[in-house]
């Protein structure tokens, strides 16, 4: 305890000057208790988890499975893989003998019974060409000359095109180490191939992989409905990132050291697609005539500020939202008139449900949030093109959050370019049906800009 002054011998100035120093050390004091009150809410509310923020899967935990004794599954009889349409070739086993009485079992009275397959996989070797170029001495001019080499089989690497696409395809696509992956062609391929040698072919796979990009960007520029995403990076032991634009027909990656709108001004430049889909980050705004906000980000932020108390306005908004995204699912099955009636029903509900007043930070936040960006909750409901959730970004990004967790990153800026650029290939492939290893073999053999596939179908 502090002793209390005797007031009745100070002067009025220096009363003053008590005063004010109490008052600063009480509004160090109001700050302080602010701040740790903050964090005993902090550290005492809800853990934010995948299912309430957006944190991704990994950190959080699934529940155990109940210990109750399940019936075992039903066995389903004459019911099996079927059978390959044209075999290699055909073993059949016929009866010399009954196996009863030794008597002679003619083949006419014998029917097939049974019929499977066994399968394997023949011994895998490399396919090796060897070139001899012969030289010799004009008996005419006197000049020595050297055979050219035959179209396809010049000078360079020993490593042919095929090679290069199965190691392109397994370590940017499988998340395959170097070093694994060169154990793992010696082993399974019987090749012998170093990770120098490996490192080289990715490297002279950049190029090719980058023309094909050429074409793919421009599918996704010109596309009206862009979902768009993004995701940490590594490069060079610093902190990128990596943007996923998702078109129509066109998939398209790249990886930058900004995670701000200057990469999507300087991608799209004067270009504004009709719709934009994504989440609410600031660097995803003001890109597209109308923006579409991922509602699975908002549902998350509305399940963590029910959890933190707020059952005023984020209990039915939560409800909201699940009723929006299920006329999202049923659009195919609707009339034009009954979407135009569920949207102006969703706005009357939307401005009943902002006219409460939210509890608790969280609550006052997503209020905020939603009082600000309304507009742009439901243009999905009478535009069938347009997803109400940004998942597909999501999903093309996951393999790059895999593979970033693999191998740990970059070590130069060629290898994320590069990456991009394969990634761009894969995921345009894949969204339109195609062979990927398939693909990445025309890329890195056509060296001409690779238009996108035409969706199978």
């Amino acid at each position: 305890m502090i002793d209390a002054p005797d007031l009745t011998k100070l002067s009025h100035a220096e009363k003053d000057a008590l005063i004010l120093a109490l008052l600063r050390q009480l509004a160090a004091a109001e700050a302080r208790i602010a701040t740790l009150e903050a964090r005993l809410a902090e550290l005492t509310g809800p853990t934010k988890t995948p299912d309430n923020s957006s944190k991704p899967p990994s950190p959080g935990q699934k529940p155990d499975r109940p210990a109750a004794d399940q019936p075992p599954r039903k066995s389903r009889p004459r019911v099996g893989r079927a059978l390959h349409p044209n075999p290699d070739r055909v073993v059949e086993a016929r009866l010399t003998a009954c196996p009863n009485c030794a008597a002679a079992f003619p083949e006419a009275l014998q029917t097939a019974q049974q019929v499977y397959e066994r399968i394997e996989l023949p011994p895998i070797k490399p396919d090796v060409t060897q070139i001899r170029l012969y030289s010799g001495r004009c008996a005419c001019c006197s000049v020595r000359v050297t055979a050219d080499a035959p179209a396809g089989l010049e000078r360079g690497s020993p490593f042919g095109q095929s090679i290069a696409a199965l190691v392109v395809y397994l370590h940017y696509a499988h998340a395959i180490g170097i070093e694994r992956l060169a154990t793992l062609m010696d082993e399974l391929f019987s090749l012998s191939i170093s990770e120098g040698a490996i490192s080289n072919i990715l490297a002279r796979a950049r190029e090719p992989l980058l023309v094909a990009t050429v074409a793919i960007e421009k599918a996704v520029l010109a596309s009206p409905v862009v979902c768009s995403d993004e995701t940490s990076a590594r490069v060079c032991g610093k902190n990128w990132w990596e943007w996923a634009f998702i078109g129509t027909l066109a998939v398209l990656h790249v990886i930058k050291p900004s995670r701000g709108k200057a990469v999507v001004k300087a991608l799209f430049g004067a270009i504004r697609p009709e719709l934009w889909v994504s989440d609410m980050l600031g660097s995803q705004r003001d890109h597209g005539v109308l923006w579409q906000v991922c509602l699975a980000h908002l549902l998350r932020d509305a399940k963590y500020a029910i959890e933190c108390g707020d059952t005023a306005f984020s209990t039915p908004f939560c409800r909201l939202l699940l009723r929006a995204m299920a006329i999202g699912r049923r659009r195919e099955t609707l009339k034009d008139t009954t979407l135009s009636q569920y949207l102006a029903d969703l706005d009357r509900r939307l401005d009943r449900i902002i006219a409460a007043v939210p509890v608790g930070e969280p609550g006052r936040k997503l209020h905020k949030r939603m009082l600000a960006n309304r507009a742009h909750l439901f243009v999905f409901v009478t535009n069938r093109a347009v997803p109400y959730t940004n998942n597909i970004s999501e999903r093309h990004l996951r393999p790059s959050v895999i593979f970033r967790k693999v191998t740990n990153g970059f070590r130069c800026e060629w290898g994320a370019e590069t990456y991009a650029a394969f990634r761009s290939v894969f995921s345009t492939a894949k969204a339109n049906g195609a062979s990927v290893l398939d693909t990445l073999r025309f890329v890195l053999a056509a060296k001409l800009p690779v238009h996108p596939i035409v969706r199978v179908g």
